[in-house]
């Protein structure tokens, strides 16, 4: 397999560097001025979501877009490279129409929605006209495996009446924000197949009994969009804001969590090669450490390995489906959230205390690569999916190696290890 950049893709990553360059770091200070002020920066967004669009820089996320839809049709493999780019600048991606959590909410909407709620809710994300929020994880339950979850989703009549309590529901105070995708239980019964349970439904963030509790800060850092806690108290809404089929919310669930995961990952191994940036420039900055650029030699092995583990699942994700690439999916996502921490807590420390402060983006950095570690599934969860995979494949070629084991002064070793 051949990982190497198109002359399209190559065309579209010159066309972002300029726009980066031309239009969102000049605005990177004003960003933050006016989220330091207590606004969300809008009008900034929308100008720029203009431009992009007359760049042809619009949702670069989703293979799948129809000829009616708006957005660039890119492969899996072919947005990687585009994501790390604007990965560097983590509001930038809300500009181009790429931005979490709504890239993975278009994505089960575009498979999954009626044709009322693709009018509904589809199309106006696809035009960038509004936000959504995704809320799955639950305080009081291991939310890494949805068939824990406890908020109830209980059919009454042409209705479903949530209740429940839900946190880290990103997006949840974006002024735009104006709906949710809310998985709970539609059935409990013991006789039902634990995966077949769950169900997703749309509901709209105006909805009575629907209420932010507090915007939840990521190692002291408060996200401007909110990961906010939220309750649902008798939520009522139409039984036709059901996402898909009434107990498909865990296959569902499945289907969207592996591009969100890739994404992150993409974005991250852009963020890992800016602090790596930074780190060179400040060493040359300051003598006394001159010497010492060879140390991070390994810093750039280890982000160009992860480059290839993540362009090899956007491959397999384009050439065999999301399912096919499950395991490689969970294998990057825990490199790149640890690497991401090692590299930029090296760039921290050249940087002394400037690295701890909010006059460079590392200190952010290094607590996003830290939540990345849980975010869309703790570390210990992918790990055990890859080591699931490997003991499979040890099942299957059990006793096929046995003629490389001899024994030192005797016949060759047995299936398990004796003499045979």
């Amino acid at each position: 397999m051949d990982f190497g950049y198109s002359q399209k893709v190559l065309d579209l990553q010159a066309k972002l560097h300029d726009f980066m360059d031309g239009l969102i770091l000049p605005n990177n200070e004003r960003w933050h001025r006016e989220v330091a002020e207590g606004s969300y920066p809008i009008d900034l967004i929308d100008s720029l979501k203009v431009e992009a669009r007359k760049a042809g820089l619009w949702n670069l996320f989703l293979p799948g877009l129809k000829d009616n839809e708006p957005g660039t049709r890119l492969t899996n493999l072919e947005y990687a490279p585009l994501a790390e780019i604007m990965g560097r600048v983590p509001w930038s991606s809300e500009v181009f129409n790429c931005s979490a959590p709504d890239t993975g909410n278009m994505e089960i909407l575009h498979m999954f929605a009626t044709p009322k709620q693709r009018e509904q809710w589809l199309n106006p994300l696809l035009e960038g006209q509004i936000r959504s929020v995704i809320s799955i994880t639950e305080p009081d339950v291991a939310s890494s495996d949805p068939t824990n979850l406890r908020t109830s989703i209980r059919r009454d009549g042409n209705d479903y009446v949530i209740n429940g309590r839900k946190w880290f529901n990103t997006g949840a105070l974006h002024p735009r924000a104006r709906f949710l995708i809310v998985l709970g239980v539609t059935d409990d019964r013991e006789s039902t197949p634990i995966h077949n349970r769950q169900s997703f439904v749309i509901v709209p963030i105006d909805a009575p009994g629907f209420q932010v509790v507090r915007n939840i800060p990521i190692m002291h850092h408060y996200s401007p969009e909110g990961h906010c806690e939220v309750v649902f108290r008798n939520v009522r809404v139409p039984a036709s804001n059901l996402l898909g089929e009434e107990g498909r919310g865990f296959a569902i669930a499945q289907a969207r969590l592996g591009p969100g995961r890739i994404h992150h990952c993409m974005r991250t191994i852009g963020q890992c090669e800016l602090a790596l940036e930074l780190m060179r420039e400040r060493l040359l900055e300051r003598s006394a450490f001159g010497k010492t650029l060879a140390d991070y030699a390994n810093n750039q092995d280890e982000l160009a390995r992860s480059r290839l583990l993540c362009l090899h699942a956007a491959w397999l994700m384009d050439t065999h489906g999301n399912k096919a690439a499950r395991v490689e999916v969970s294998a990057i996502k825990v490199v790149a959230a640890q690497l991401q921490t090692r590299v930029v807590d090296r760039a921290m420390q050249i940087f002394g205390a400037m690295g701890l402060s909010d006059h460079t983006p590392l200190a952010y950095l290094w607590t996003w690569g830290r939540a990345l570690r849980f975010i869309d599934g703790p570390d210990e969860v992918h790990l055990r999916v890859i080591a699931r995979d490997e003991l499979k494949k040890a099942k299957a070629s059990l006793g096929r190696n046995t003629s490389y084991f001899h024994a030192p002064d005797g016949p060759p070793l047995g299936k398990r290890g004796r003499a045979g």
